[in-house]
């Protein structure tokens, strides 16, 4: 009896192809039958894969510093992220649900995706290696201070630290405060300062450079 519980003497094929995890094995045997049925051809992968891979996080801060400039706009991102972001002629991805939280003085936003790595990458572009990682996915919900402090973010006593879970169905997008000495940046220059991580939650904007 083998410490599977069952009798058997022939070997194993492996479940998935060399090191590719469960999910991408499964995702490309997906691909083979839709492409063996005739729905998609392997050409549309590729494009959909190449415009994903392509994205980056400017469009994300394209949003951020559009709401740190306009708060009839932040208001509208706020209440739906995927409308603001086409609005601004931007494509939110194919995530149905975009959700922005805003950072304030009260309340600090973290992002994490404790079953995968779902992440809104038509705004953000491919998520950093860290987020798909098991530490982060379970350090973020059971130690989500000292995850921020590696991170190199020190809340205080008075801010409620609120951990959102991404889903398949729904992506969050975090706006940060705005940092302090930048009223007379205009909304390109603003938007340099928003950073990939600033939009998940684990760091600041970053500062602006003194003249």
């Amino acid at each position: 009896m083998t410490e599977h519980g069952h009798d058997h003497d022939h070997s194993h094929e492996p479940i998935t192809n060399g090191d590719e995890p469960s999910a991408g094995a499964r995702a490309r045997a997906l691909e083979d039958l839709l492409v063996e049925k005739g729905v998609i051809t392997r050409e549309d992968v590729r494009r959909k894969v190449d415009a994903l891979v392509s994205r980056t996080p400017a469009d994300g801060a394209r949003l951020v510093a559009r709401a740190w400039v306009d708060p009839e706009f932040k208001q509208r991102l706020l209440a739906d992220a995927r409308a603001a972001a086409l609005e601004l002629g931007l494509d939110p991805g194919p995530a149905p649900v975009v959700v922005a939280v805003e950072n304030t003085d009260e309340v600090h936003h973290m992002v994490v995706c404790t079953l995968c790595s779902c992440y809104p990458r038509g705004l953000l572009g491919p998520p950093p290696a860290w987020y798909k990682s098991l530490a982060y996915r379970s350090r973020a919900v059971s130690d989500p201070h000292g995850v921020l402090a590696e991170f190199g973010v020190e809340l205080g006593d008075d801010v409620e630290l609120r951990v959102l879970d991404s889903t398949s169905e729904i992506r969050y997008l975090v706006v940060p405060r705005r940092p302090a000495g930048t009223a007379a940046m205009s909304e390109d220059e603003l938007a340099t300062l928003v950073t990939r991580d600033s939009m998940v939650g684990v760091a600041q904007p970053a500062a602006p450079v003194p003249a």
